[in-house]
């Protein structure tokens, strides 16, 4: 008796996971969403990104060029808390081609990015996310997946206080008016 409990059982589950998707092993099209696409632009990416992370001395003279655009693809409100002075911010999420153009005059300008993961001891304002999923990764593809070519990016690892690159924000604010 037990053991045909559990030979039902047992059919049971499998009849419920092949209703419950079907399709299973079966590719679902989709017009706008392209693994391929994605894995072609990280694979593009890796060929040119090194030669494109700055040290903070380089960042820093990038970000006096007249027409450089310095990005900042973090949430809205972690913007708010502290950002490099004279950033725009576009969340990541919200990256289309209109919403870029908005910012990003021409696909040869030279934008520069930083993330999360370039700074530490400001936790709120700049929370350490997984090293394979920082945000520069996400952000540098994406950008050369919308044709932009001239993207550069923030290299190490700085510590806000002892950074030369300058911070403005709510936190920043708070911290000069103690």
């Amino acid at each position: 008796m037990k053991a045909h409990l559990i030979f039902f059982s047992c059919l049971l589950g499998l009849t419920m996971t092949q209703a419950e998707n079907p399709v299973i092993g079966q590719k679902i099209p989709n017009r706008l969403i392209s693994y391929e696409g994605f894995e072609k632009n990280v694979h593009e990416v890796a060929k040119i990104r090194e030669s494109r992370r700055l040290t903070e001395a380089q960042f820093l003279q990038k970000m006096s060029e007249p027409g450089v655009i310095l990005l900042d693809a973090r949430s809205a409100s972690k913007f708010q808390l502290r950002h490099i002075h004279g950033a725009v911010n576009l969340s990541l999420p919200d990256f289309h081609e209109a919403a870029l153009a908005k910012i990003i005059p021409a696909k040869n300008t030279v934008v520069l990015i930083y993330c999360n993961n370039n700074f530490e001891n400001s936790p709120v304002s700049f929370t350490d996310k997984s090293i394979s999923t920082a945000l520069n990764l996400h952000t540098f593809v994406s950008l050369q997946g919308y044709g932009y070519t001239n993207v550069f990016e923030l290299g190490p690892l700085l510590d806000v206080h002892t950074t030369r690159l300058p911070f403005a924000g709510a936190e920043v604010k708070e911290k000069s008016s103690r």
